[in-house]
């Protein structure tokens, strides 16, 4: 369950939104991530207002390290 104290209710409160070029198709389960932050905001590409999860640099770059090295089971 998400944590309040790291959800932004509103992400275009932030700037410099991006996709992954590894995201396409048309499944429409994208994530975008925002730079130049202090966390890493993390929103639904679909849903440009609505609610983001703001990550630790640290949380986040564990995250990505786990997904590549295929240890999130799914």
């Amino acid at each position: 369950m998400a944590n309040s104290e790291h959800t932004v209710p509103d992400s275009s409160a932030f700037t410099g939104w991006f996709k992954s070029s590894y995201s396409g198709g048309s499944q429409g389960e994208c994530l975008e991530v925002a730079q130049g932050h202090v966390g890493v905001p993390v929103r639904d590409s679909k849903a440009v207002s609505g609610p983001a999860l703001v990550f630790s640099a640290g949380g986040w770059s564990a995250f990505v390290g786990a997904v590549k090295a295929g240890q999130l089971g799914g």
